[in-house]
């Protein structure tokens, strides 16, 4: 099999020399050239014909978001961002998310090796990704304003036999999760069932990225809070960093995070919700996985529909890395497989509908 052929970016020798060393660590991965601003990294590309690119924010002369916006509308390619600011400046993530970037990590501003060293199975997961990524229509933009989507459902969502509180979906998500999620989202009532996300993302973004969603959302959209009550008409996002899981308390059904180790060398990770969804919830479920890199939440997801869970996956066409939903499908846990636009309809089709067979 091939190697993916990485061209680095980045103004600082140090952080060049670094990344190189890290991802030289991965034998699918090869360095094929570096950069230190983005005309040479124009030139570089021409020359190397990488299949992603890492790129630094913050470069002499035009600075990596311009470049990005020019590379996305000329020469399209999956775009990691790698920048202190990415960390501190969530608008500027957002922007580069909203430009095409396919992930962002944050680099470190002090003790750069240590801490680089120390992100290297996350920097190499990511980078891989995105070496698997689909790049969509250039002219897409992240969350800029409401959508002008007319809401699926103008009645109260209620089950057959069943109050729209009883009922929780859960979604999955991983790269290009933040485009799939709007699309899922933005179209359902201000009264549907309560909706459990986990997002895997790092944990300075996850409260902004919730605020996001929440002004274009006709659901309310907030980052999750132990002992949040779920409940119809809520969206809760997980944070990033911790793990979150739903149990029962009586007649309902709150939010608790933990800090117990990685799983899939993530956390929050998709299969610890589900497997929480599956006891704590049962058939009173729905499961949802999108479009991500790896096979967290297909064993959650096959959990859930044991326990009598209806669940859905994202098509391939649709998905900017089919890795997700693909080992999800692989391992049974999948009732239907939709592209990520046909899913809202799908939901409510199923929650007004009961669980027919």
């Amino acid at each position: 099999m091939s190697k993916i052929k990485v061209l680095i970016v980045d103004d600082s020798a140090l952080v060049r020399k670094v990344l190189k060393e890290i991802l030289s660590e991965d034998e699918t991965l090869e360095v094929v050239g570096t950069a230190t601003d983005a005309w040479s990294a124009m030139q570089r590309i021409k020359e190397l014909k990488p299949d992603v690119l890492t790129l630094d924010i913050v470069m002499p002369g035009m600075d990596g978001l311009d470049f990005l916006e020019r590379l996305m509308k000329s020469n399209p390619m999956p775009v990691v961002m790698v920048s202190t600011l990415t960390g501190q400046d969530t608008e500027q993530t957002f922007r580069a998310l909203a430009l095409g970037a396919v992930d962002v990590i944050a680099k470190p501003t002090l003790d750069v090796r240590e801490k680089l060293d120390g992100m290297s199975e996350q920097i190499i997961d990511r980078v891989k990704a995105a070496g698997h990524a689909r790049i969509k229509n250039a002219a897409h933009r992240f969350l800029e304003g409401p959508k002008a989507v007319v809401p699926l459902l103008n009645r109260p969502v209620v089950a057959a036999g069943r109050g729209v509180d009883e009922v929780i979906i859960a979604i999955g998500a991983s790269t290009g999760g933040t485009d799939a999620l709007q699309e899922v989202l933005i179209p359902l009532p201000e009264n549907s069932p309560a909706i459990l996300v986990v997002q895997h993302m790092l944990a300075q973004f996850t409260a902004p990225f919730a605020q996001r969603l929440d002004r274009v959302c006709r659901m309310r959209v907030k980052e999750a809070e132990g002992g949040d009550r779920v409940q119809a008409g809520t969206v809760l996002v997980a944070p990033g960093g911790r793990h979150m899981v739903v149990v029962r308390e009586g007649d309902h059904h709150v939010v608790q995070m933990q800090d117990g180790p990685m799983v899939h060398r993530v956390r929050p990770s998709v299969d610890v919700l589900f497997h929480s969804m599956a006891t704590q919830v049962g058939r009173q479920g729905i499961g949802v996985i999108l479009t991500g890199m790896g096979a967290d939440g297909a064993e959650g997801l096959l959990a859930m529909k044991r326990a009598g869970a209806r669940t859905v996956a994202q098509d391939e066409a649709s998905c900017i890395v089919f890795g997700m939903p693909k080992m999800a499908i692989k391992a049974g846990g999948v009732d239907q497989v939709l592209p990520v636009t046909e899913i809202p309809g799908r939901l409510l089709a199923l929650v007004d509908g009961g669980h027919a067979p």
